[in-house]
């Protein structure tokens, strides 16, 4: 029953962060095209082709997007969080498993739990500062710099994603100890190959 909630959370937060994370290309590639088209409109070349032209694309007031940088800066950072549930979830994240064809099948085990620990904790520690440096933020009244909306804003929507990240992390350090006591698996089928 708890799987099945967190495994909805965590598809929710990895399809949102899928949504915010195709918003940003779109962003970025309108934000180029207006840059191009703008400096285009201001060249020489185009000027000694047809000036008409070059002041009608002038006229359109075609730009990059105001700002895009700063929205990119803080979509990104959500997107990255709000991926990290399911990846968790899922034990998708990259490993190098090298040498760990040649170690016993109880030693991988116990690197699973371990480094399943370890990427809890430094969750838990990124959440934790997360939130120290979004109160920061809220009582010093930062705004960014061209669109001057609260830098907060940037630091809760990721916080979020990382209270996500951080509950399904519990779960999974958790479950991978009650598989190796109980000896059935407390986790989707669909993970990578360390079970």
């Amino acid at each position: 029953m708890m799987l099945k909630h967190l495994e909805r959370l965590a598809r929710f937060m990895a399809v949102l962060g899928g949504v915010v994370l195709t918003a940003l290309v779109v962003l970025t590639c309108v934000s180029v095209l207006g840059r191009g088209l703008n400096t285009f409109g201001h060249s020489a070349f185009l000027a000694s082709i047809s000036e008409g032209a070059a002041g009608a694309l002038i006229a359109t007031g075609v730009a990059p997007v105001t700002g895009d940088f700063e929205l990119v800066e803080a979509g990104i950072a959500f997107a990255i969080f709000a991926f990290l549930p399911y990846a968790q979830l899922h034990h998708a994240h990259a490993t190098v498993d090298i040498f760990a064809t040649t170690f016993p099948h109880w030693f991988n085990r116990f690197l699973v739990i371990f480094w399943e620990w370890i990427l809890t904790a430094v969750i838990l520690l990124i959440t934790w500062r997360l939130y120290a440096g979004m109160e920061g933020k809220i009582s010093n009244g930062e705004t960014t710099f061209l669109l001057q909306f609260p830098v907060w804003w940037a630091y809760a929507a990721s916080l979020v994603a990382a209270v996500a990240a951080s509950i399904v992390g519990i779960y999974c350090a958790i479950a991978r100890v009650l598989d190796v006591v109980t000896g059935r698996s407390h986790l989707p089928h669909s993970e990578g190959a360390h079970h």
